[in-house]
């Protein structure tokens, strides 16, 4: 039963499956209608200007089971293949350019499919219309034949454009470019050519016309943008002639001559005349209305007029012919006329031309010499020229000018009739040199004025011109530059100045000479201009290595001209280096160099740079010297007195070092000198002032300066300081010695006495001597033993009775006073004590020699301020 069951069961399975596989139904697409973006491409349409690579559309649809399903699209054998499609999501992609003009719609078949069932439909696909075609003309160049009498506003040809879009796009409309500057017109709409309203073709005035018509469409958008598409074709208008013109006589106004010797039947005149209508001309023929008299005769085709008799014969001197120009069809018809006036005159025979004539008959050259530069306006007297012409009237009329360098000379008259005498006038002075031309060389040529002929005659004037010194030397150059070495012997070559006087003969020679404060070391050579220097003279540039003077050149009469000359003494090496001695001595200090210095009398470098090198010392390899200063220093590794001491194996340190001074001149000179060296350490000074000190212990001048220069600082300070206290004391009013003011004493005044303690009167025989101060002091000893005693300044005396007072002199190095009143008088308990110890005085006296001492202080204050 169990076995039974299963085999039940296994059939149960397999039945449903087949059942399932007879119920598995086709995927289908869904149809949203045509504004849809997806579904089954039902009705859709695409512009043709979309861009390859966009996505156009999605196909969509499902499977009834619900299976995934998957897509495609394929197209007819032989079409391309515009779109691909993603078989996953259906997204159909444009991969080819469209064009409708070429391929309005696209058949593509479609596919779905759910991996067992596939459904295939087929769709077509618009293409719709964009903007992208101009329009087109047939021809880009079309050329039309137009009578000119065609009226206006008739058409004369149409042009036609096509432009393949559809819609606005593909609408056509006409235009001329220029039409304001044109005679015709276009129909916008149908391209229809007429000459416009108002105008008029002319074949005389224009046989051609050119016409560019633009045809545009009505616009439309293509790619998102909106443009207005156009082109242009070209019309040729030939204009065709028509006879719509009279004819013309061409050459007017006709005059003619009849001379008297012309013969019977000759020609005198031809006029002509044209057909206007240039395009298709007729024939022309010509007759004489009036005016001949039966003495004249026109060919009737060629025009040409001839008189019939002799001039003698003729009754009038003047003809006015009447000549018709008559246009004659090729049927002999008359279409139309024109009328002229031929003026024939008969006149006598030209046959005299003007002649010249000199003092002995016709003569046809005429010479002249004279100086050059002639006052302007001056007549050339020396040349006698008359002119005549035999004819009569306007025949014997002729007009005179020179033919040659123009401006120089003019004539009078310039018109003659007949006869005249020829006058020769100066009207340009500076250009009758002698220099530039040595003669000359005129034509003289007469021309008759209203003769037809215009007979002619010339005369050759030859004027010789005769030299004046009418110039002045001058230099090729302003300025000479001149260079010479210094030790040049005498005589030697400078420079070479050239000065050119143009004027021929004795006034052309030039003569040179020098002059200025330069001038003196040189001379000159009169003739050539070659300048040396004086045979004596010693060029020396360390003296003065430049000259300048001025070189003049002068004619025979004195005119002249300068030039400055600039001479350069060029330096060359004849100095050697020199030391001021020959043994220098130095002191150095470890650490510190020394410096030796040569100097070069050359004045100019190379000659005057001086290298420094080491010849020899003692010992050796001990010092460097500076190539370019001549500092000499000790070697680095010496930096104490020990290394020298053990160098030297002694205590004694002055060593000895010979200095080479060479220049670098060519050829080189070096001189050599000894430098003995005493060595040393540095003392302990230290500041400023010994760093000052040390750097000036080899130019103690440097030393010295600074200490006058500090000296005067501090006179200076001393002299401002007493002048402002001088000011600030006069200022404040301070009392003076220039204004000492005695006031009147009070009546209990106490008299006070003068300190006489240094004042020893002794009596004397002599008069003047009664009285004589002694300086208690007098015998002191000089302290600063410098010889300088003090000198002793006599006191004034008091005016005794017999004797006459003794005055003080002006005591201008006084180092002692007497105290004034007012000034620098004792304490009154000193001066008691002074008074008891001193001599009794009279009051009267004391007094009397107090004011004569103010007095006298007064007066040496005022004369020394």
């Amino acid at each position: 039963m169990k076995k039974i069951k299963k085999v039940d069961i296994s059939l149960f399975f397999t039945f449903v499956h087949v059942c399932q596989a007879q119920a598995d139904y086709a995927p289908y697409f869904f149809d949203n209608g045509p504004n849809s973006k997806n579904g089954n491409m039902a009705l859709f349409s695409i512009p043709e200007d979309t861009a390859i690579g966009t996505q156009l559309y999605i196909l969509n649809g499902t499977d009834p089971e619900g299976d995934p399903v998957t897509f495609g699209i394929a197209f007819e054998p032989g079409f391309k293949d515009y779109f691909k499609v993603d078989s996953q999501t259906g997204i159909v992609t444009l991969i080819e350019e469209l064009d409708r003009e070429k391929q309005d719609e696209v058949e593509a078949l479609i596919s779905i499919s759910d991996g067992l069932n596939k459904v295939v439909e087929k769709v077509r696909i618009l293409v719709t219309d964009a903007n992208d075609e101009r329009p087109e003309f047939g021809n880009m160049s079309f050329i039309v034949n137009v009578p000119e009498d065609t009226p206006s506003g008739r058409s004369i040809f149409q042009t036609q454009a096509v432009d393949r879009d559809n819609g606005s796009g593909g609408s056509v409309t006409y235009y001329l470019q220029n039409s304001h500057n044109t005679t015709f017109a276009i129909d916008r709409h149908s391209g229809v050519l007429c000459i416009k309203t108002g105008e008029a073709l002319d074949y005389e005035k224009s046989r051609m016309h050119f016409v560019t018509v633009v045809a545009k469409d009505g616009g439309g958008k293509f790619r998102g943008k909106y443009q207005v598409l156009s082109s242009s074709a070209t019309v040729t208008i030939n204009v065709v002639d028509v006879q719509d013109t009279p004819p013309s006589f061409v050459g007017l106004p006709y005059y003619g001559y009849v001379y008297e010797d012309t013969l019977s039947g000759s020609e005198v005149f031809t006029v002509v005349a044209n057909d206007g209508d240039l395009g298709n001309p007729n024939a022309i023929h010509y007759s004489i209305v009036s005016g001949s008299d039966d003495s004249f005769i026109i060919n009737n085709t060629s025009g040409s007029i001839m008189v019939l008799d002799y001039p003698i014969h003729l009754k009038k001197v003047l003809y006015e012919l009447k000549i018709q120009a008559s246009e004659v069809s090729p049927e002999g018809d008359v279409v139309a006329h024109a009328f002229s006036i031929v003026t024939i005159r008969v006149v006598d025979l030209n046959n005299h031309p003007p002649t010249f004539y000199g003092e002995n008959g016709p003569q046809n050259k005429f010479e002249l010499t004279m100086y050059e530069h002639p006052p302007e306006g001056e007549i050339l007297r020396g040349l006698k020229i008359t002119v005549n012409d035999s004819d009569q009237g306007a025949n014997a009329k002729f007009s005179l000018r020179l033919v040659g360098p123009r401006g120089i000379f003019r004539v009078v008259p310039q018109t003659v009739l007949n006869e005249a005498q020829v006058t020769v006038i100066v009207d340009n002075s500076e250009a009758i040199d002698y220099e530039k031309y040595q003669f000359l060389s005129f034509k003289l040529l007469a021309v008759e004025i209203d003769t037809p002929e215009k007979f002619s005659s010339t005369a050759d004037i030859v004027i010789h011109l005769l030299d004046t010194n009418d110039n002045i030397p001058w230099f090729s150059i302003d300025y000479y530059i001149a260079r010479i070495p210094e030790n040049s012997p005498g005589g030697s070559n400078v420079v070479s100045v050239t000065a050119t006087d143009p004027d021929s003969g004795l006034w052309g020679e030039v003569k040179y000479s020098i002059y200025g404060s330069g001038s003196d070391l040189f001379l000159i050579h009169p003739s050539t201009g070659n300048i040396y220097t004086q045979p004596w003279t010693t060029l020396d540039t360390e003296l003065k290595s430049k000259y300048n003077f001025y070189v003049k050149a002068e004619d025979t009469e004195g005119k002249y001209s300068l030039a400055e000359v600039f001479v350069t003494v060029l330096d060359m090496n004849d100095h050697s280096p020199e030391f001021n001695e020959n043994i220098l001595e130095k002191t150095m200090i470890i650490g510190a160099p020394v410096k030796i210095k040569a100097i070069d009398d050359d004045a100019e470098e190379p000659n005057n740079v001086v290298e420094y090198s080491i010849m020899q010392s003692d010992p050796d390899n001990i010092f460097d010297i500076n190539i370019d200063t001549g500092e000499i220093k000790l070697k680095s590794y010496i930096k104490s007195m020990d290394i020298v001491q053990n160098i030297t194996k002694q205590k004694d340190c002055k060593w000895s070092v010979v200095v080479q001074a060479k220049d670098r001149g060519s050829p080189s000179f070096s001189t050599t000198a000894v430098v003995k060296i005493d060595i040393t350490e540095a003392t302990q000074l230290k500041g400023p002032m010994a760093a000052f000190l040390f750097q000036s212990r080899d130019n103690p001048m440097k030393a010295l300066g600074v200490l006058a220069g500090v000296i005067c600082v501090m006179v200076l300070l001393t002299v401002l300081i007493s002048t402002a206290m001088f000011m600030r004391n006069k200022t404040n009013n301070r009392i003076m010695p220039a204004r000492h003011i005695i006031k009147k004493r009070p009546k209990d005044y106490r008299s006070r006495t003068v300190r006489t303690g240094w004042l020893i009167f002794k009596c004397s025989n002599s008069p003047s001597e009664k009285f004589v101060a002694e300086d208690p002091e007098q015998n002191r000893e000089n302290l600063n033993c410098n010889k300088n005693m003090q000198p002793t300044a006599p006191l004034p005396c008091a005016p005794a009775l017999p004797p006459p007072p003794l005055y003080l002199p002006k005591q201008n190095k006084q180092e002692w006073s007497v105290p004034t009143v007012s000034g620098s008088v004792a304490s009154k308990s000193k001066r008691q004590s002074r008074e008891n110890n001193s001599p009794n005085v009279s009051a009267a006296l004391m007094s009397e020699l107090k004011m004569k001492l103010q007095r006298k202080m007064m007066e040496s204050n005022t004369s020394h301020y």
